[in-house]
């Protein structure tokens, strides 16, 4: 060996090292664009007709004050979700359990819980498109929070109740 050559070296170390790269970029940008380039739909809610009703000029229609619906609709709501914070806290605070707490204690949950799962078929399924899959959703919250308000009752009424329920879950 009268040159000064290595035994196991590549004889075009850049050459191949520059191929390799160039392969693995072409692949990485190969899977990358193909899975930004899906076909596939959505089966469970495909995107409807796109339209406009009416002109992007049209002032949007201010609803009247109602008492179930609107600002005052609103207003319930903010007053049940901070109320929820105290009625949370007084049946640990206090020490004693009061089934009366308890009970509003549950029903402020549920009707908070029905009220932000209503909010989300209102904005995540518009009726105009899926009329009778809204229709089927709301109709399956009402009967979850029947059922869970059945529930409730029944767990206060023939159980220990939610709050001590709660107190032995921590103790454990």
């Amino acid at each position: 060996m009268g040159h000064h050559a290595k035994p196991f070296r590549v004889p075009f170390p850049h050459t191949t090292t520059a191929l390799a790269a160039r392969c693995v970029r072409n692949n990485a940008i190969k899977a990358s664009s193909a899975f930004h380039t899906s076909t596939q739909r959505s089966a469970f809610l495909p995107p409807g007709p796109q339209r406009i009703e009416g002109t992007v000029n049209d002032p949007v229609p201010i609803p009247n004050p109602s008492a179930s619906h609107g600002s005052y609709h609103w207003t319930f709501e903010r007053l049940l979700a901070a109320g929820l914070v105290p009625l949370s806290i007084a049946p640990f605070a206090a020490g004693s359990l009061n089934p009366t707490t308890d009970a509003i204690l549950c029903s402020a949950v549920l009707l908070h819980s029905h009220i932000g799962f209503q909010s989300v078929i209102i904005d995540y399924i518009p009726r105009t498109r899926y009329f009778s899959l809204r229709k089927s959703f709301w109709w399956g919250l009402n009967l979850a929070t029947v059922t869970v308000g059945v529930g409730l009752y029944e767990f206060e009424i023939n159980d220990i109740g939610v709050t001590e329920a709660i107190k032995k879950i921590w103790k454990v």
